[in-house]
């Protein structure tokens, strides 16, 4: 299976919606304590090595990274000063960032794009908030503040445009909607921070928390009092979490204890896969929406894994 080595730490992968054979890969230097970042754009090749089409040097870490669903060619990074740029992957690396939006005070450490209305994105960044932009806008639309703590992710329902979810260190999910003055529910989802969250792409009622207390939480939000599946299986903090978008019950996660594992929270031994290809905190995991099974990968060890569920991510 093929691997990618970064010259930094590995933050966020994350599939391209257009190309099934392109990635973006986000990174921070110094374990993203203090340093450049480097946004790369990676190309598959078939039954060969990963090569790189593109990379963008930062000033700072970062975090995150997404893809336009309206753009083949527009990745949108979170980054530790704070901004969240924009980059034309059709434009010269001289010619980029197109855009550059600073308005959070703290880092930002998660973006993640609009999949129905195709036409916004949102930022959670560790100063509390949640921001909606535009990408022809200068500035926000909204600023989501609502959360005690920092904000570690925020994800858009797969089938309402209006509706998405944030995860933060203030051991809360919140439920918003941007034609509502405040958020529309909130989860007392775990006793611990929360770092990750996510939709179920089959069911718009079903969402996953990822947490520092090594579980993830399943819930259905119209009736939130105890979770629908509690999965168990990481021996640390769980960073990432991320529903199949070709199997309802199907997920995948990361964690500090530097695995990624698959689950099935239908199931009742719902750990169906585990993957120990990592030797330092695995951050990053992804799944293609555009190759059934395709996963990929990213950590601290400084490599990006692409593999087929059910393989060997370092086999040859």
């Amino acid at each position: 299976m093929p691997v990618f080595k970064t010259p930094f730490n590995g933050y966020s992968v994350k599939f391209s919606p257009f190309y099934e054979n392109q990635l973006a890969v986000a990174t921070a230097q110094n374990f993203g304590i203090l340093g450049n970042g480097r946004v790369h754009i990676l190309q598959l090749t078939p039954n060969g090595p990963i090569s790189e089409l593109a990379a963008f040097d930062t000033a700072d870490g970062v975090y995150d990274v997404c893809w336009s669903e309206a753009h083949d060619s527009l990745v949108i990074a979170a980054s530790g000063d704070g901004s969240v740029k924009l980059y034309d992957l059709s434009l010269p690396p001289t010619n980029n960032p197109i855009r550059s939006f600073k308005e959070h005070t703290r880092e930002v450490h998660s973006v993640d794009y609009n999949t129905v209305r195709k036409d916004s994105f949102l930022s959670a960044s560790w100063d509390d908030t949640v921001k909606l932009w535009t990408v022809d806008r200068n500035a926000s639309v909204r600023t989501f503040k609502e959360h005690a703590y920092c904000v570690y992710s925020a994800a858009w329902n797969p089938r309402h445009a209006d509706i998405f979810a944030s995860a933060s260190g203030d051991c809360t999910t919140r439920i918003w909607d941007v034609r509502e003055p405040g958020s529309t529910m909130i989860l007392p989802a775990h006793d611990f921070e929360i770092l990750a969250c996510d939709w179920n792409k089959y069911d718009d009622c079903i969402i996953a928390t990822a947490s520092v207390d090594k579980s993830i939480k399943v819930w259905d939000v119209r009736n939130y009092r105890v979770p629908i599946a509690v999965l168990n299986g990481h021996g640390y903090a769980v960073r990432k979490v991320r529903f199949s978008p070709h199997r309802a019950s199907a997920m995948v996660s990361c964690s500090y204890d530097m695995t990624v594992c698959m689950w099935d929270y239908m199931v009742e031994d719902a750990l169906i896969g585990r993957y120990d290809h990592h030797t330092e905190f695995a951050v990053g995991v992804d799944m293609s929406v555009l190759v059934e099974g395709l996963l990929a990968s990213t950590g601290w060890d400084e490599l990006v894994y692409v593999w087929q569920h059910g393989m060997d991510p370092r086999a040859p």
